[in-house]
């Protein structure tokens, strides 16, 4: 066993004190007992961890309640800890890394007594690619044991990657006593290290997701040379067969899910999905963009996925190639044994017990699913995965999209004028608030490449970091802007969404291409009229003019909102991107 590895686990028991530790190797053999251990031992409680579902509805699956205080991430529980505040930003919380340390010994201390001290070796990426990572967590839940097989590669292989050499990530996680109050998610990117207890939800638990995939990863990639991105990847294939990779970057509630697992409505063309959240980002030799996606699983919300909205994800839910599958927090149909969630049908089942598992009362006015109910399956289920998902070199990108949620003033689609424009345009994307949240609805929240809560650094270092792939790309990729979401006068979406979305794609490829002239507008190309595939669609001609408007004064108040948005990352922002505020500002000024 490599000695670096064994001597770093060795010290994490000696603190937390287990009766007991495993070292996982990622067999099916060993994913069965571990479920079983869920169903008959461990906790969480007064209910099992696991219990299992009837197979005819959705197979190999199995339900997983968590505690009532533990159904999300918890954003202001996470810090960044750099040896310099001002290198974390105001995009992170903050904390001195010798502080954290001594606030988080004493909970670790003892915190696995009459539990099992899971050791999870695991890859993010392919094996055999040159830009995967090996990595080892520590855990004391089998939910995490059982959830990191299904989200990664676990298995011998990231023992023999790591070998003798101390350059892999480490995660200790313990679930504590699910305390809020000792609830703490820690990241030290100097360490490549990511500490969390008090909690057993995913995102602050499965530490290779969001912790290492993007914030300890960002800030390995800006040492080396190459990005982590909250980005979903695809092929989109044309009638001729033709296959072009694109990202695609959305904050919440943009339909990023939908896009990745897209059934497209226009004739001869396919969606392969390689992955729905996280991309990595490395200049290939050839000089082009290549993405590899490091996860190996879905962890997805459940509440509004359904056979109308994502029928790909539900086929993926329901087949059992790969095992197991797991639902967190959603109901259960007690007739059926299986699991429910608003949205899921259209009728909801006459007896249901909600997602703390009491019986649900329609009259409660309370959804049963927990809002954030999760499904987490292997990716290898999913009937249009992408021939080249495991591809170690990756893909190689020919169009990047943003978007975000705006009724108005982001046209439905436009290209940028080049890399430095795209970066631009990406570092000013944002949302429209959604719920009533602080009375705030329709308040534009600020999310550059929808990257703001997991950037493991300072945003305009990262901003600095985007632009100097300029210099880097020889064939860099087209990045689009999109907003699916403008609506009229009425407060009706204009259009329609979904899958009519490929056809936006199609005039990406168009574009890409050169098949597309496209017209010059403020913020970039957008499509001529005739351009965009409008067959079997019902929009009127001032429908269409209304989604590419570009209102003056509207305008006018978003570059004022920009640049103050701007100035809070403490003059780390490049001045290129002021230079292109710059710019946008005059031509505002000459619209009519």
């Amino acid at each position: 066993m490599a000695k670096y590895i064994k001597k770093w686990v060795e010290e994490q028991a000696e603190l937390t004190k287990p009766d007991k530790v495993w070292w996982m190797d990622g067999s099916e053999k060993e994913a069965r007992e571990l479920i079983n251990i869920g169903i008959t031992k461990e906790m969480i409680g007064d209910n099992h961890t696991f219990s299992g579902l009837n197979a005819k509805f959705f197979p190999n699956s199995y339900h997983h309640p968590s505690h009532p205080t533990d159904v999300a991430r918890t954003e202001h529980l996470t810090f960044v800890c750099h040896p310099k505040k001002e290198d974390a930003g105001p995009n992170n919380n903050w904390m001195d890394p010798d502080e954290a340390k001594a606030k988080l010994r004493p909970l670790y201390d003892g915190c696995m007594k009459g539990r099992t001290l899971y050791v999870i070796p695991y890859i993010m990426g392919h094996p055999d690619s040159p830009y995967a990572k090996p990595c080892i967590q520590i855990t004391d839940s089998v939910y995490v044991a059982v959830s990191m097989r299904i989200m990664t590669r676990v298995g011998p292989e990231a023992m023999k990657k790591i070998g003798d050499s101390k350059d892999f990530v480490k995660g200790l996680h313990s679930v504590g006593d699910l305390s809020p109050e000792r609830r703490w998610i820690m990241h030290f990117p100097q360490e490549n290290l990511v500490m969390s207890i008090g909690s057993g939800y995913g995102g602050n638990a499965l530490l290779g997701k969001k912790c290492f995939s993007l914030r300890i990863g960002s800030c390995i990639g800006k040492r080396e040379g190459w990005l982590a991105e909250h980005m979903i990847i695809v092929g989109v294939q044309a009638p001729d067969g033709d296959v072009k990779y694109f990202l695609g970057a959305f904050p919440s509630a943009c339909g990023k899910t939908n896009l990745a697992l897209l059934d497209p409505v226009l004739k001869g063309y396919k969606v392969w999905t390689l992955g729905d959240d996280i991309a990595w980002l490395n200049v290939g030799p050839d000089g082009r963009l290549y993405a590899i996606n490091p996860e190996a699983g879905f962890f997805g919300v459940a509440p509004g996925t359904s056979e109308a909205t994502n029928p790909v994800m539900i086929k993926t839910l329901k087949n059992d190639k790969f095992y197991p599958t797991l639902f967190t927090n959603t109901a259960v149909d007690t007739d059926n044994n299986a699991p429910w969630w608003e949205g899921l049908t259209e009728a909801r089942p006459k007896n249901l017990i909600d997602w703390q598992k009491k019986p649900y009362d329609p009259a409660s006015g309370k959804t049963a699913a927990h809002p954030n109910s999760r499904f987490t399956v292997s990716i290898y289920n999913c009937p249009t995965l992408s021939p080249e998902f495991d591809n170690p070199k990756g893909v190689p990108i020919s169009g990047i999209i943003f978007g975000g949620r705006r009724k108005t003033n982001i046209p439905l689609v436009v290209e940028t004028k080049d890399w430095e424009h795209g970066v631009f345009l990406a570092s000013i994307m944002g949302s429209e608030t959604t719920t009533a949240a602080l009375h705030q609805v329709g308040v534009v929240r600020r999310d550059p490449m929808a990257m703001l809560p997991f950037c493991g650094y300072n945003m305009g270092d990262y901003f600095a970091h985007w632009l100097s792939f300029a210099k880097k790309l020889k064939h860099p990729p087209k990045i689009f802007m999109v907003n699916w979401f403008r609506k009229d006068s009425e407060g009706r979406f204009i259009w329609p969404g979904f899958r009519d979305n490929s056809r936006v794609i199609k005039w990406m490829i168009d574009r890409i291409d050169g098949k597309a002239k496209g017209r010059e507008t403020m913020l970039g190309v957008s499509p001529q009229k005739g351009e965009l595939d409008l067959s079997g669609l019902d929009i009127s001609d001032a429908g269409m003019e209304e989604l590419f408007s570009i209102d003056r004064e509207s305008w006018k108040a978003e570059t004022a909102e920009i640049e103050k948005f701007y100035q809070q990352f403490g003059g780390r922002v490049p001045k290129a991107l002021f230079k292109q505020l710059d710019s946008l500002k005059d031509k505002i000024s000459k619209l009519p």
